[in-house]
């Protein structure tokens, strides 16, 4: 058995207390003897979304002596309502004890630098490894197999049922719905995630004329779009695949993706059901091709039905907000796509940026509202300084306007490019996710309510108090000048870097604003990199995307099960005088 480095793990703290626990307070005590994973998380992010969903395996497999807790850690000023919290652990079915941290007590004692960031503390209480990003799954499945034989020898492994408690269930027609789409019967379809259906409404908006799917065709379906020929194009999203559902047979039939989620190193483009795709949250059809949201690579693909291929259209998988050609463009996690009413533009929400963006018939990238990553807020006017959080829906209007579901905000706004002015038209809607337009009227998806909801458009907008806000993850300290940026990696136990083909790891930095880096932005193979700070700048975000490859090593093996290792982090830094020269951010392995 390998030697480990151990470390006494902080307790767990958090103002907003504990969920799926049936009211109790749990301690690090409490959970003496079980394998511990930490996963800090926050429900906005698509990549611990990707995690949950990669822990379901492990925490079935290993039920009687792993225990995961979830540790929420919010990056929007909404994401520490602990209303919303326990609306999210319902929403993506998380089956084990969640610690709604508000204030990030409990990520600053475990020194957490990203979302998603996964700790497995060993059953005597001690920090055995630390993960960062997604692709780990296989790498925790390991460690927790030789925990388990480790501690089961020395006899401080506990088996028995964990402390979580399930919720109960709430009878609603609709469970945190997505997307709505306006079928030509008249009827409304909906994505009705949470219970992996499509449900057909009445006019009305109430009454289910028939429900479609379940687990066994669809998984946390999001986006619609009606394509030419009366069939509805459904963002499968945790399928990882486009699917056409036909309102008239019922039939559904897959048009885009393989299952798997993309990787980096995976392909583009190709064949449409050869081609791995991730998340897609959103379509348009736009121009003879359905347009899709891929939330999860933080990009624009295409779905050309003539050919029968897809292919990335816009981004580059770096997240941020970058505008120009379609192929250098910054995204983060864009979720919702409209037509512009004259069909010239393609409107995107970019709910990690806060953003309403477009995309032109040249390919250019523009922003019409928001600045990045770590500002948002609910703020009316001039466009220039209008502020929206994390939207997830936009619908374009009759007049050349559009409409933006805010989503955190818990409001609808509207955005005219002829005036350049962002106003409000609804709030108190409970976490407004999609709206289509009815009969003159618009029919938003209140998510968190479970319904929809008709509005008249109004012809004044609603006056609220301004708020502005920047994310309340505290600034790292650097020193001005030189600076060693280290991303550490450890193969797990078992496994080694996979260089047949050339190097298996990849560090992409760059900075916003740009002058933040006098030197070290760019692309290469090293996972260590001399930066070099301005101090005249003062401040900004240092934007890292680290990957690594790993094998089995097993020499007789031919074929060794790979895995890829992959995260991006957001750094908001700031330049004092003792400030750090080394900047450590954990991939896999302790600092």
């Amino acid at each position: 058995m390998a030697t480990r480095a151990r470390v006494r793990s902080p307790e767990l703290v958090g103002g907003g207390g504990w969920i799926n626990t049936g009211g109790r307070d749990l301690k690090l005590a409490d959970l003496r003897g079980k394998i511990v994973v930490l996963d800090f998380w926050t429900f906005c992010c698509i990549n611990c979304l990707h995690v949950l969903d990669e822990l379901r395996e492990l925490e079935e497999k290993h039920r009687d002596t792993l225990v995961i807790v979830g540790v929420h850690s919010p990056k929007f000023v909404h994401e520490a309502d602990h209303r919303a919290v326990v609306d999210a652990v319902e929403r993506y079915q998380v089956a084990h004890p969640v610690l709604d941290d508000p204030e990030l007590v409990t990520w600053k004692q475990y020194a957490v630098r990203a979302w998603p960031t996964l700790v497995v503390i060993d059953p005597e209480g001690y920090v055995v490894a630390q993960h960062a990003g997604e692709g780990h799954a296989h790498a925790i499945e390991r460690l927790v197999a030789e925990l388990e034989e480790e501690h089961a020898a020395k006899g401080t492994l506990r088996r028995g049922d964990g402390p979580y408690v399930a919720p109960e269930p709430v009878a609603t027609d609709l469970r945190f719905p997505g997307k709505a789409v306006l079928l030509p019967s008249g009827n409304l379809l909906v994505s009705d995630s949470t219970r992996h259906q499509l449900v057909e409404l009445a006019p009305d908006g109430e009454t289910v004329v028939r429900r479609i799917g379940g687990e066994d065709e669809f998984n946390e379906p999001q986006g619609l779009a009606l394509l030419p020929g009366g069939r509805v194009a459904v963002a499968d999203t945790v399928n990882h695949r486009i699917r056409a559902y036909d309102p008239v047979s019922g039939a559904v039939e897959t048009l885009a993706g393989t299952g798997k989620q993309w990787w980096q190193g995976s392909p583009t483009e190709g064949p449409a059901l050869t081609v791995d795709l991730s998340s897609p949250w959103d379509l348009a059809w736009w121009d003879g091709l359905l347009w899709i949201a891929m939330a999860g690579t933080h990009q624009l693909w295409t779905y050309d039905p003539e050919a029968g291929t897809v292919r990335r259209a816009a981004g580059t998988t770096n997240e941020g907000l970058v505008d120009g050609p379609a192929d250098e463009a910054w995204f983060a996690q864009p979720s919702g796509l409209a037509v512009a009413a004259d069909g010239e533009r393609l409107w995107i929400a970019d709910s990690e940026t806060s953003a309403l963006r477009w995309i032109g018939r040249d390919g250019s990238v523009h922003t019409a509202v928001g600045t990045g990553l770590f500002d948002f807020g609910h703020r009316d006017g001039d466009a220039a300084q209008a502020l929206f959080q994390h939207p997830l829906g936009v619908t374009a209007l009759p007049d050349g306007s559009v409409a933006v579901c805010d989503t955190y905000n818990h409001a609808l706004r509207r955005y005219d490019p002829a005036t350049g002015q962002v106003t409000t038209l609804a709030t108190e809607l409970r976490e407004p996710s999609g709206a289509v337009l009815a009969d003159g009227d618009i029919v938003v998806v209140e998510s968190a309510a479970h319904r929809l909801t008709r509005l008249r458009l109004p012809e004044e907008a609603v006056r609220v108090a301004a708020v502005a806000h920047r994310t309340q993850r505290a600034a790292t300290a650097v020193a001005g000048g030189p600076v060693v940026l280290d991303v550490i990696f450890e193969a797990p136990n078992g496994q080694k870097l996979d260089t047949r083909y050339g190097p298996s790891t990849r560090l992409l930095v760059s900075a916003t604003p740009p002058e933040l880096l006098r030197s070290g932005a760019g692309t290469g193979t090293e996972l260590s990199r001399r930066l070099e700070i301005d101090p005249e700048v003062g401040e900004g975000v240092l934007h890292v995307s680290a990957m690594a490859a790993s094998c089995d090593d097993d020499p007789a093996n031919e074929y060794p099960a790979c895995h890829v290792h992959q995260q991006d982090w957001g750094v908001p830094v700031r330049v004092t005088a003792d400030g750090e020269a080394r900047l450590p951010l954990i991939l896999a392995g302790l600092a």
